[in-house]
């Protein structure tokens, strides 16, 4: 992404902080694995929306009409020690020329100028909870300002969450972020492609996400957007299964949510479909369900609209669905009024997607659901999982699990639907697995 894009968004979020004021964000840390192997790094998403900075030990700090530099990037200096083990480091250098920094000091000088830019301001934009360690330092230096103050030095009387305003920021997407998240849902649905066409009885779930991981990596994602869910059978009545390490059985369906990070911005699909490649027909019945709800949901998707109405209609036609089945007890609004369908169908029908899969924003403004504008991304993901044991449930409707997931832009003209090179249709499904990978 272009530096002008960072830049844009900096500017935007100083208009919106005011005078006297400075914004403060720290970087993610680094993360052990295990004794001395970290984790691969990943910046934290705030912090990287605002500065395009993907390396650890930095600081970025946003003072609106500071005549020296509003934009001042704490970070690593550079260390040919250091950069022969671990890589190579912008260094001051190149926080401001690659980078677009203002200004730019080391990591360690921190203590002894950050404190100056706070003084005699009258708000700090912070969020506390995030960094615990960084904000007990960040306290430290207001408490050192404070003890100044028979020298005139003017201490910061207001702390606002700097997320109120840049999560706001994020739930719209510009046209550069949804190039990248139309990207990321084009490597995903290619990887489920691929799972489909690959799946057979007796490989195991594991052998099927490498195929997906290696989809990815194949087309410049790099790393998933979160653990994949690979559940056959039983598996994929769990809802956040990730243990993925069964083996396929023929008879069973198989549940894949994965999706892909591509430059920071993720995807999230889940489609179900046979081992065998064939629906049998208590499958298909409840799959047909599933796939209905996700239509109806999807068609109320449209600026002004508010967030629960696509909820609202997948809750309708799956209970209605599953009462016509006798799975449920109708009439079909009685079973809705006392949410029995949540036997079977017990999470929301979608988040919002961005940088992170559960991405930021409110879902309810002022106490009622958010309206829908142009620019928003979320996911639609109705599902129905009936669990062996299932009190008065016939055994020949056990183990089935179904998630039909596909990501949706809101647009000026009502919605697209990002994912849909993956098929769902239980035909096209069956189609594709016949034909070999």
């Amino acid at each position: 992404m272009e530096t002008t894009e960072f830049a844009r968004r900096r500017k935007h979020l100083m208009q919106l902080m005011g005078d006297s004021s400075v914004a403060i964000l720290p970087a993610a840390p680094l993360r052990i694995r295990n004794r001395d192997v970290e984790y691969a790094y990943r910046q934290d998403s705030d912090f990287y929306y605002l500065t395009g900075f993907p390396e650890p030990q930095a600081v970025a700090v946003i003072i609106p009409g500071r005549k020296q530099a509003e934009y001042v990037l704490f970070c690593r200096e550079r260390d040919r020690d250091a950069e022969i083990w671990n890589g190579l480091r912008a260094g001051q250098e190149g926080a401001v020329k690659t980078f677009a920094a203002d200004d730019s000091f080391p990591i360690d000088d921190i203590d002894d100028i950050l404190p100056g830019m706070l003084e005699n301001k009258q708000r700090v934009f912070y969020t506390m909870g995030t960094h615990p360690d960084f904000d007990q330092r960040l306290i430290g230096w207001v408490n050192r300002l404070r003890k100044q103050a028979r020298a005139g030095i003017h201490t910061p009387g207001e702390f606002v969450a700097l997320e109120h305003l840049l999560h706001d920021m994020r739930l719209i997407k510009s046209p550069a972020e949804i190039g990248l998240m139309k990207q990321a849902a084009k490597i995903s649905a290619e990887a489920h492609r691929r799972a489909m066409r690959c799946c057979r009885p007796g490989m195991k779930e594991y052998q099927i996400e490498a195929e997906i991981t290696h989809t990815f990596m194949k087309h410049g994602a790099r790393f998933s957007a979160y653990s994949a869910i690979v559940g056959g059978g039983p598996n994929g009545c769990i809802l956040h299964y990730t243990e993925n390490n069964d083996t396929l059985k023929d008879g069973d369906l198989l549940l894949i949510d994965a999706g892909a990070e591509y430059e920071y911005y993720a995807a999230d699909i889940t489609r179900t479909f046979p081992v065998n490649g064939s629906f049998n027909p208590q499958q298909r019945v409840l799959y047909e369900i599933a796939l209905e709800a996700q239509a109806a949901a999807i068609e109320q998707i449209r600026p002004g609209q508010h967030w629960n109405v696509p909820h609202e209609a997948a809750v309708e036609v799956i209970t209605d669905g599953l009462v016509k089945l006798r799975l449920l007890k109708g009439p079909t609004r009685k079973a809705i009024k006392d949410e029995t369908y949540r036997k079977f169908y017990m999470h929301r029908t979608g988040h919002w997607l961005g940088m992170d899969v559960h991405d930021v924003g409110d879902y309810k403004v002022g106490g009622e659901w958010r309206v829908f504008e142009p620019g928003m991304v979320l996911t639609v993901e109705p599902g129905i999982y009936v669990p062996a044991g299932s009190k008065g449930v016939l055994k020949k409707w056990w183990n089935i699990g179904i998630r039909i997931e596909d990501d949706v832009l809101v647009t000026k003209q009502g919605c697209e639907v990002l994912t849909k090179a993956v098929p769902k249709d239980p035909l096209e499904i069956e189609a594709l697995m016949s034909d070999p990978a």
